[in-house]
């Protein structure tokens, strides 16, 4: 496999070179081809390497992404049929994936570790929204857009969060539970975020909203967890084929929102991505070292710090469809995830080499 996975790197190198190599002498030939074949060829590559075959799904993000940007056609609709009605039921498919990987237990850790439960879920609710308001205030971008950085900052903590705390042997238990626990409270904290602090950018319909995050995400975490009760152990295929499936309905998720927002991107996509590299590393800065500051453990830190700078960007999307702005709203959850992923693997693979030489998890959780 070594052989393969090197063999891709090389066409990603060609592909690179070839992408350079038109733009720089102008060339005429069209650049996309070779711009969707570096990141596909480089997702399959980096397998080869230990540390950097974590950003596989990144990277193919990211070629779906390109793909999008130089063919936004292809993926508007098919057959009549605009693909735009495919994300809310691609994301019941991943909240049920979720759903089926927790179990009751996962909501009863609450009382086991309450300090850090209750210390995450207001660094999820109060930091990144009003990160996210701040940036939307301040960046002068076009008011829709400016929505979609506050929905996003008030969306709950994504599973993704889960992955880097495995990765970087933070505190797990405490990871899933802050995103069970977010996730329950998405209901009502996310509409009434919106309708408080993005009001005064898009009209927030708080009761539509809420019935919205309720079909999206509590019915098929809920559905999910019943699974698990009942059939865990029972469908191992599922077990193993939910991650995969998860993994390509995010991809084809931010590929049809960027295909639907092209022409806004091109406009404002540096400025976009400069507000996603701000409010992300916010996230991860504030969330740390709030901990730090009231005296929790090292683990917990960068337990808290994942949750709250990595936000659910599928659910954010959902919200943007519902509300029928998915090519405005929609692009600060299809940017900044990909992004989100980016410097979450990074991170984690950092803390993973940083050796931890606290007490134990559970005796610093258990207060």
């Amino acid at each position: 496999m070594q052989t393969i996975y090197k063999t891709f790197l090389a066409a990603a190198g060609l592909c690179a070179a070839a992408v350079f190599g038109i733009l720089l002498f102008g060339a005429a030939v069209p650049v996309g081809p070779f711009a969707v074949g570096f990141f596909t060829a480089l997702a399959i590559g980096v397998r080869a390497h230990s540390v950097l075959k974590d950003f596989t799904f990144t990277l193919f993000v990211f070629a779906s992404v390109a793909f999008a940007m130089f063919y936004p056609g292809l993926l508007d609709e098919w057959g009549g049929v605009e693909l735009t009605i495919f994300i809310v039921p691609l994301i019941q498919i991943i909240m049920f994936g979720m759903g089926a990987s927790l179990s009751v237990e996962d909501f009863a850790r609450v009382i086991q570790m309450p300090k850090g439960v209750l210390v995450g879920v207001v660094c999820q609710y109060s930091i990144m929204p009003l990160v996210g308001v701040t940036l939307a205030m301040t960046t002068g971008l076009p008011d829709e857009i400016a929505a979609g950085i506050v929905l996003i900052g008030s969306a709950p903590g994504g599973v993704a969060s889960n992955v880097m705390a495995y990765i970087s042997e933070s505190n797990l238990a405490l990871s899933v539970t802050l995103t069970a626990v977010s996730t329950l409270l998405a209901p009502v904290m996310t509409p009434f975020l919106m309708e408080v602090l993005a009001g005064q950018f898009v009209p927030v319909a708080f009761l539509e909203m809420m019935w919205s995050i309720l079909e999206m995400i509590i019915l098929p975490v809920a559905l999910g967890l019943l699974f698990n009760r009942y059939f865990h152990g029972k469908a191992e295929w599922l077990d193993d084929i939910m991650p995969i499936i998860s993994m390509v309905a995010i991809t084809v998720i931010i590929a049809v929102i960027t295909a639907a927002g092209q022409e806004s991107l091109l406009t404002v996509g540096p400025l976009l991505v400069a507000a996603a590299i701000v409010h992300n590393a916010a996230g991860y800065m504030f969330g740390y070292w709030g901990c730090r500051l009231i005296g929790m453990s090292e683990q917990d830190c960068r337990t808290v710090s994942f949750e709250v700078g990595m936000q659910n960007g599928g659910l954010a999307s959902g919200i943007a469809v519902e509300m029928g702005k998915v090519a405005t709203v929609g692009l600060a959850p299809a940017v900044f995830g990909p992004w989100m992923n980016v410097t979450g693997s990074a991170l984690a693979n950092y803390w993973r080499r940083d050796v931890l030489t606290e007490e134990p998890v559970e005796a610093a959780t258990a207060e």
